[in-house]
């Protein structure tokens, strides 16, 4: 594969570039995106996903990108002068690779539902987070409001680290509607729950509702679950962050659902 070179911003190619790093309905009309660094582009190619288009740093090692491109079968690459290159990095120290790159749509499991539902979160790195979580703890789908950051974001790309290659996802969701439909036991983590998380059973169907860091969830969404319950704390603290509740409510499904399979 030969490099092709771009120096100037007026290139078409960098042009469409910049609108997937910048614009969220550039993303969604075109349902492409950029991934930020040699790990999130292993993590796409590892999952079956194959990029449109490789872009490296003028910097960044040759034989290194080589090595990268080898598995990217059809992708054109181009190299952009470092400044260019940093036009188009979500972050303030840019890695050197870029990927452009088609959303990916895993199919839903048929396990035994485990959703994550999240509620208005508005910043890239925690929502990508949440979303890490939750495919770590092996949920079978993830359920965003209308008011969540763009998932394919670079920023929430990064935060995922790959969840978003292999977490269903469905956007812009009414969730108290949602809640309302769904066909199993749903969870709203929030203050003021009545319930000890712990003492529950979660081997059915089971959604976890969290919302943002600093509202956390509205009371129509809290409304519109099964049960509203917290997490017991055994320090002085008023509570958890919404993250650290949802991690520790997530990987306590995972630990029920174990010990129901080895028993």
């Amino acid at each position: 594969m030969t490099d092709m070179s771009i120096c100037s911003r007026d290139n078409p190619i960098f042009k469409r570039l910049k609108k997937l790093a910048e614009s969220a309905r550039a993303r969604r009309e075109a349902r492409m995106t950029l991934l930020d660094s040699e790990h999130l582009l292993a993590a796409y190619l590892d999952t079956g996903g194959q990029p449109h288009t490789l872009v490296r740093a003028a910097s960044f090692d040759a034989g290194r990108f080589a090595h990268l491109a080898a598995r990217c079968l059809q992708a054109k690459a181009i190299v952009l002068p470092d400044a260019l290159f940093a036009e188009l990095s979500p972050v303030a120290t840019p890695t050197g690779v870029l990927a452009e790159a088609a959303w990916l749509a895993p199919p839903v499991s048929a396990a035994i539902p485990f959703v994550i539902v999240l509620e208005d979160i508005q910043d890239p790195g925690n929502l990508g987070a949440r979303l890490r979580t939750g495919a770590a703890a092996g949920a079978t789908l993830a359920v965003l409001s209308k008011g969540c950051h763009d998932p394919w974001s670079p920023k929430a790309l990064r935060g995922g680290q790959g969840a978003q290659f292999v977490l269903p996802l469905q956007q812009n969701v009414d969730l108290a509607a949602w809640l309302r439909a769904f066909a199993g036991r749903s969870v709203a983590l929030a203050l003021g729950g009545s319930d000890d998380f712990y003492a529950q059973a979660y081997e059915g169907a089971t959604a976890l509702a969290v919302g943002n860091e600093g509202a956390g969830l509205t009371e129509a969404t809290a409304q519109a679950a099964t049960v509203r319950m917290q997490i017991p704390m055994a320090g002085r603290v008023e509570s958890l962050n919404a993250s650290a509740a949802l991690a520790a409510a997530a990987f306590e499904v995972v630990r029920q659902r174990r010990r129901k399979t080895t028993a």
